[in-house]
C-alpha cells in the first residue's frame, strides 16, 4: 500500500513544488489532490514533501537506466556511455522541480540524503555500464562520477542555451579532466620513484570490497581504459 501511494502523492505534488518548493504546503496539496487522507500520507511519508523529493530524485534515476537499456551504447568509447548516462538522467528531470530539490538538500538536516542521492545515482550509472569491480576501484568510480555529476546539475540548473549546448560541453569537460586525472595515476604507478608509495597504497586498501555485487558485464576498472 505504501509504494503506490507515495507514487500518486508525488506524481499530484510535483504540479505544486514549481510554486511551493517541497514544502508541507505542497504536501498537504498533494493529499489532497490525490484524495488521500492526511494521516494516510504522513504514514507512508513520515518526513512529508521530504520523502516525495528523495523519490523524485530516484524515480528519474530509474527513468535513466531504462533509457541506458533501450540506447545502443556498442560503438561508443567508455567515456562517452558516462556522458550519454548522465545526459540521459538530467533529459529525465524538470529543471525547476530540480532547484527546488537542490535548494531542500542544501539544508543542514537533508544534506546527508542529498549526498546519498547522488551516489545512488552513480551507482546506478556504472551498475547500468555493467561495473563488476568489488575493491576500492567500486568506492572511487563512485565518488569521481558524484562529483562530476554534481558540478553539471549545478551548472544545467543556469544553463539557458539552444538545447542545454554549454551543459553537454561542461559534462565532457569534467569528465576530460577525470580522464587526465586517470592517465596521471597511471604514470605515477609506471614511475620508479612512485613506484612505492603507489604499492603501499594498494597494500593499505587491499581488504576494502565493494558493499554488494553489480552484476553485468566485465569492463575496465578505470576509466581510461574504456
Amino acid at each position: 500500500m505504501t509504494e503506490p501511494t507515495r507514487d500518486r502523492l508525488l506524481d499530484a505534488a510535483l504540479p505544486h513544488v514549481a510554486f511551493d518548493g517541497w514544502s508541507a504546503a505542497t504536501f498537504q496539496a498533494a493529499a489532497a489532490d490525490a484524495g488521500i487522507p492526511l494521516a494516510e500520507a504522513r504514514a507512508a511519508c513520515p518526513r512529508g514533501a521530504a520523502d516525495l523529493a528523495a523519490d523524485y530524485h530516484r524515480r528519474g534515476d530509474a527513468a535513466m537506466v531504462a533509457g541506458l537499456g533501450a540506447a545502443d551504447l556498442a560503438g561508443l568509447r567508455f567515456r562517452d556511455r558516462v556522458a550519454q548516462a548522465v545526459w540521459l538522467r538530467l533529459q529525465a528531470a524538470d529543471r525547476e522541480v530540480v532547484r527546488r530539490g537542490a535548494a531542500l538538500f542544501a539544508l543542514p538536516l537533508h544534506a546527508p540524503e542529498g549526498a546519498r542521492l547522488i551516489w545512488g545515482t552513480a551507482d546506478a550509472i556504472w551498475t547500468a555500464l555493467g561495473d563488476t569491480s568489488d575493491d576500492l576501484n567500486w568506492y572511487t568510480k563512485r565518488a569521481t562520477l558524484s562529483a562530476v555529476y554534481a558540478s553539471t546539475v549545478l551548472f544545467w540548473l543556469g544553463d539557458d542555451s539552444p538545447g542545454q549546448e554549454a551543459t553537454r560541453a561542461f559534462l565532457d569537460r569534467r569528465i576530460e579532466d577525470v580522464m587526465r586525472f586517470e592517465k596521471a595515476k597511471a604514470k605515477a604507478r609506471e614511475n620508479p620513484a612512485l613506484k612505492g608509495l603507489t604499492g603501499l597504497a594498494d597494500r593499505l586498501f587491499e581488504g576494502v570490497r565493494a558493499p554488494r555485487g553489480a552484476p553485468g558485464m566485465p569492463m575496465p576498472g578505470r576509466w581510461e581504459k574504456g
